[in-house]
């Protein structure tokens, strides 16, 4: 990107974790950033990569909400957006009996409707434009049910089929669709989502800059997806000819409540 054109990318989820590298190596890249969360937090990240030479603008939105989607999409007005990062995502530990279905219905609403409904708003635009690129915070958690994480794991089943379905739709324009599938991550999703006393809440993680970085870069090639270091590509490439029943074993002994301390 030249020094006298900067590109303008719309980063979710980027007050913390994966998000707030992605925003960060945007900046880095020379991409003037629109950044949301549904946090105070987003105003401080967002200072933090003006630091970086961006011209960034700072939404806190609920991207739970239709409204605060549509908020999200009132502050990018006329400006063409060259790279759409829907990353913004939450968790949910514990048995699906036993979950309250308000936390319930907030993980699919910001995981899954929130997300696609953005991506259509913005990805219209783009297909009008002919150009730009999409990139999409899935997760290997999709190629797996997940006992004790039924309805996270559900969620990013959902946006790993949707974005390479959408990227096929798009095959014949410039835009491009790009689907990051990381493993677990040192982020603050474990705690979020009350799974620190579980063997995947006390493993050793994932760095979320490198993680960043992997899905920028797939991003920026138009790759179709990017799976995070070499355990996660094996691990999907598994999955895919695993018997169901045993893969919800084995989530099950990462992600059982009470079984770390």
């Amino acid at each position: 990107m030249s020094a006298t054109q900067r590109y303008l990318a719309v980063v979710t989820g980027a007050s913390t974790g994966i998000g707030y590298e992605l925003a960060k190596i945007c900046a880095q890249e020379g991409f003037d950033l629109i950044v949301a969360a549904d946090e105070p937090q987003i105003e401080a990240a967002a200072e933090e990569f003006r630091g970086l030479g961006a011209s960034v603008e700072a939404v806190q939105a609920d991207l739970a909400t239709i409204e605060g989607v549509d908020r999200l999409y009132a502050a990018i007005g006329v400006r063409p957006v060259e790279a759409l990062l829907a990353n913004a995502g939450v968790g949910l530990g514990h048995g699906f009996l036993d979950q309250d279905f308000g936390r319930v219905r907030r993980v699919i609403d910001t995981n899954i409707t929130g997300t696609i409904y953005l991506i259509q708003k913005v990805g219209t635009d783009m297909r009008a434009r002919n150009r730009g690129k999409i990139l999409i915070t899935g997760s290997i958690a999709g190629f797996i049910p997940g006992s004790f994480q039924a309805v996270y794991n559900g969620t990013k089943s959902f946006l790993d089929s949707f974005a390479f379905a959408l990227r096929n739709e798009l095959k014949e324009t410039e835009v491009t669709v790009t689907c990051l599938m990381p493993g677990p991550t040192d982020t603050e999703f474990f705690r979020r989502a009350d799974m620190l006393d579980t063997p995947v809440g006390q493993a050793k993680k994932d760095d979320p800059a490198m993680v960043a970085r992997t899905g920028f870069d797939a991003m920026m090639k138009g790759s179709g997806d990017a799976a995070s270091g070499w355990k996660n590509k094996l691990q999907s490439t598994l999955a895919n000819i695993t018997p169901a029943g045993l893969l919800a074993e084995q989530h099950r002994k990462m992600a059982e409540p009470g079984t770390e301390r």
